[in-house]
Parts: C-alpha cells; structure tokens; sequence
C-alpha cells in the first residue's frame, strides 16, 4: 500500500512536468506556425510588387509616367486609364507577335506532352530490343545545351527551307522538350501497379486502350505538370526565336524586344504588352496548380 502511494506520488509529479512541456509545446508550436505564415505571405507580397507595378504602369499614360512613379496611382486614382491597352491593340507588330507566340507554344506543348507521353509507356511497360539503351540514350539528351545545337540546327532549317518559319520553332522546342519529357513520364508510369495493366490486359484491352483508359488517368497530374513546364518555356523563350524567326514569325518576346530598340521611350505600348504576355502564363498556371502540385509531389508519396 505504501510502495504504491509513494510510486503514485513520484508519478504525480512527472505527469504535471509532461502536461506543463505539453502545453509549452503546443503554444509553441501555435506561435512559430503563425511567424512562418506571417512571413510567408510577406515574402509573397514583395513578391507580387514587380506584377502590381506593372499592371499599375500599363494604365498610366505615358505623361503620368514620365513625372511620377506607378505608386501615386494610389493617391491619384484618376490616373487609370485604358487608354494603353487601345494604342497596344492597334499595333499590327505586337498583336501578330502575341497571335504568333500562342501559334508556337500550344503545338509545342501538346507534341511534347504526346510524344512523350507515348514514349514514356513504351519505356515503362513495353518490351523491345534495346530498350534500357535507347532510353539512356534519350535521358544522355539532357545534359546537351540548346546554344550548343543553335547554329547546325539554323544551318539545317536554312538547307531544308524551314529557318524563319513558325514550324521550325516549334519542331526546335519539340525536340529539346521532349528528352525531359520522356525522362519525367517513365519514371511516373513505372510507378503504375502492374496489376492493374495486367487485369486490363485480361480483360482483352491493348495497348492504345489500356494507355488510354488506364495510363493517362493515372498519370494526369504529371502529364499536366509537364504541360505547365513546357508551356511556360516555349511562351517565355526569346533565345531560340531571336535566332530562328523573321520579322513576320517573331514572339511577342523578340517584339517586345525589338520596340526597345527601336522606340525606346513608347513605354505606353511596352507596358502593357509586357503585362499581357506575363499575365497569359500566370494564368495558365494557377489554372492547373492543384494537378501541378499533385505531380511534383506524386514521386515524393510513393
């Protein structure tokens, strides 16, 4: 009876030092998430100054620009005007870049998610000769840099009468696309329960059904993640169009890029071209920010 009053004694104690730590704890915890938060949205609001102060700039009139900075518009709200956006639509160079631009990123998107879809099953589940060469050959491809390959390329297109159109471009984008892209969907599809593509086989589905009806609704978070990569490389891309378009096939980047050169003081066509081309992608991504974050953290889970 003593032993035991004198052991619940002692635990008493212990039991009161853990519910303290406990509670110690927990505030802790309550207090450090809600620092990080707090500093997060911070970080996310400097952020988005860069993008406020060019929205803010795109409906400034060139006047107002060149006395003040964007952030009167807050004191001076009468400042807004649309007038930009108007002066931007009538340039003929800048709307047939931005028609030009959506001409070369969306076929290059959807081949490099095609292709490489298809070629990411073929690695991940089909047998044929060589096959682990051939993709160690496809994955040797990323480690190649695109200027390393800009001028015999621009030599081959010049020869085969492809240079300066827009399907040169987006056969360039395509093919340095799609090593990444073979590389990220094998290793996604591998990850695929073969039962599943073996209870599908018995039931008398082939190949193009099962990809179809199995493979890609498995793997569309990382299929849509890829879309996002590559979407916002080819959109943002000024390198490979300054080197392989002419004047008629050029990105909105490379035209932008020329009116800076050439009417370096027409910030009120500068201004909201580049808005509009910055905007476009943001837009696409936070369209498809929830399947994108579900494939980057798909291979984290498994």
């Amino acid at each position: 009876m003593t032993a035991t009053a004198e052991s619940t004694t002692k635990a008493g104690p212990a039991r009161t030092a853990g519910a303290k730590e406990s509670l110690g704890s927990r505030i802790a915890q309550r207090l450090g998430g809600g620092l990080v938060r707090v500093f997060l949205i911070l970080v996310g609001l400097f952020w988005l100054v860069p993008t406020v102060g060019l929205l803010l700039a795109s409906l400034r009139s060139p006047q107002d620009m060149s006395a003040s900075g964007w952030w009167t518009v807050f004191t001076k709200p009468s400042q807004l005007t649309f007038d930009s956006y108007q002066k931007l639509l009538e340039n003929g160079d800048i709307t047939s870049s931005l028609w030009n631009t959506v001409l070369i990123t969306v076929p290059a998107t959807v081949l490099v998610v095609v292709v490489g879809s298809l070629a990411g099953y073929a690695f991940a589940w089909m047998e044929f000769p060589g096959r682990d060469w051939w993709f160690l050959g496809v994955v040797s491809l990323l480690v190649v840099p695109v200027q390393v390959a800009l001028i015999p390329i621009a030599e081959l297109f010049g020869k085969i009468g492809l240079f300066g159109t827009i399907f040169g471009v987006i056969l360039f984008h395509t093919g340095f696309g799609l090593p990444f892209a073979v590389f990220l969907l094998r290793n996604f599809f591998a990850e695929i329960p073969r039962e599943l593509l073996e209870a599908a086989r018995l039931d008398g589905a082939g190949e193009l059904r099962l990809f179809a009806r199995v493979v890609m609704p498995l793997g569309g978070p990382a299929i849509a993640s890829l879309g996002i990569f590559q979407f916002l490389w080819v959109w943002n891309d000024m390198l490979v169009a300054l080197v392989f378009t002419k004047s008629g096939t050029q990105p909105i980047t490379v035209a932008l890029q020329t009116q800076v050169r050439q009417f370096g003081n027409n910030v009120d066509v500068l201004a909201p071209g580049a808005f509009i081309s910055m905007v476009i992608p943001l837009a696409v991504f936070f369209a498809f920010q929830r399947q994108f974050v579900s494939g980057v953290m798909a291979g984290a889970v498994k």
